[in-house]
């Protein structure tokens, strides 16, 4: 499976001239890779690769040393510098434990804006010596320093475990496949027109049609084009209430049909536009939601509804009524026995596919969670008081995100759901089911 590295948590090693910072990234890397040299300003451009810490994948990068007397090319490389650093999940700040300098002390102040992104590295300790001085950089604020020796390498595997405890939360996410078939489960009650809108689909009478409920047994496949995608079809059996399920074979037809969301990226919930919604097709479109699917609500049989201005708008309104959690999910009106509004509803699969692949950049990610805490900041009383640190997307399709907090436990429903609305709003995620996940930031 290839990775998408631009996904990668970035970890930013970062000082003023001369600390040891690119003899760190090499001893990071287990490779010479940065040029190290005691003359001050080797390293100009921020050098970057790719590793794994502990078993956890991450993008580290090199970078440029901070300096206040700038001559020449000092101002772009410090530039280059700070915008890295607003990149970064995790900032190496990488001092000399032999002595600190105003420009440590500048770097310091300018650096507690990102305390919660913050990993303070005292370097050239080794076999113990200046640790008395090493001690001293707690006087700046930090909770906690670590002390290493990057020419020697000793605690460079302290250093690694705590890097690794910070990026626990992020997997590298495979890249997207955009030829990748667009796969699609029918589901709903018997005889809304699943079989039909499968034939039609797939120019084929692979499904055979009937008024006979239960005609459908078998989960039937099969594949088509449109737009240049291409789409697998999954009819199923019809979906009764278990009273009504009498035969053995319906049973584990109807079990089948269940376990096709799990094969599916989206899910054609069928209503008969005629008799309405049903329990049914709310306990379905509960499972397509609970499983992170895409699911679009299709109103077949539409051409025998009444041809007035405002049918759809109430029908509409009456579903968003009775869905209330499935607000987000899209509505198509469609005749499968006439082909009408066919084209609408894969336009609009293919726009919720790609919103299910979709993901986001946890740089881009908690920089819009700096701005939604902002707006909504979170209670400040002594008994509900929480900090949200920071969030990752784990996963797509289904799209998950993690939330680190401080007191998982005093977060409320109410601003997990202003968190859900805030991702659905601003990055993208306005049509398909978004599941928030709130840990422990400790």
């Amino acid at each position: 499976m290839e990775i998408d590295t631009t996904q990668l948590p970035v970890v930013v090693i970062v000082g003023r001239p001369n600390v040891g910072k690119s003899t760190l990234f090499n001893r990071l890397l287990h490779q010479r890779r940065a040029i190290t040299d005691p003359s001050p300003g080797v390293t100009r451009d921020p050098v970057a690769s790719c590793v794994s810490i502990n078993g956890k994948s991450l993008r580290l990068i090199d970078t440029g040393g901070f300096k206040l007397d700038r001559e020449g090319l000092d101002e772009l490389v410090v530039g280059r510098t700070l915008e890295t650093i607003e990149q970064a999940d995790i900032i190496l700040l990488v001092i000399d434990a032999l002595e600190i300098t105003c420009e440590d002390e500048e770097f310091i102040t300018f650096l507690r804006r990102y305390q919660e992104r913050l990993l303070v590295v005292v370097n050239k300790t080794e076999g113990g010596r200046l640790e008395q001085n090493a001690w001293n950089v707690l006087s700046y604020g930090f909770e906690k320093i670590i002390m290493i020796s990057a020419e020697h390498g000793d605690r460079i595997a302290e250093l690694e475990e705590a890097i690794a405890d910070r990026i626990a939360y992020s997997e590298p996410l495979p890249k997207s496949d955009p030829s990748a078939s667009i796969r699609i489960a029918i589901l709903g009650k018997p005889n809304t027109g699943k079989s039909t809108l499968s034939n039609l689909l797939t120019a084929s009478q692979a499904s055979l049609v009937s008024s006979i409920p239960g005609t459908t047994r078998d989960v039937i496949s099969g594949t088509f084009s449109f737009k240049g995608r291409d789409f697998t079809i999954l009819d199923t059996a019809g979906i009764r209430r278990k009273s009504k399920v009498t035969e053995n074979v319906e049973y584990y037809s109807v079990n089948r049909a269940i376990k096709s969301i799990d094969e599916a990226d989206i899910v054609f919930l069928m209503i008969d536009a005629v008799e309405g919604l049903t329990e049914q097709d709310k306990k379905i479109a509960s499972l397509a939601h609970d499983c992170g699917r895409g699911i679009i609500m299709v109103l077949n049989k539409w051409d025998l509804m009444p041809d007035t201005k405002n049918t759809f708008q109430a029908v509409s309104d009456r579903l968003r009524f009775l869905f209330g959690k499935m607000e987000y999910a899209p509505i198509a009106p469609v005749s499968a026995e006439k082909g009408s509004g066919v084209d609408l509803l894969l336009n609009t699969a293919i726009k919720l596919y790609r919103q299910l692949t979709t993901r986001v950049g946890t740089s881009r990610l908690n920089a819009a969670l700096e701005q939604w805490l902002a707006e909504y900041p979170p209670p400040i009383s002594p008994s509900n008081r929480f900090k949200v640190r920071y969030a990752v997307q784990i996963s797509a399709n289904p799209v998950v995100f993690r939330f680190f907090v401080s007191r998982p436990h005093a977060l409320t429903e109410a601003y997990r759901s202003y968190l859900r609305n805030k991702i659905r709003r601003d990055l993208g995620f306005s049509q398909i089911p978004v599941t928030v996940q709130i840990h422990s930031s400790h």
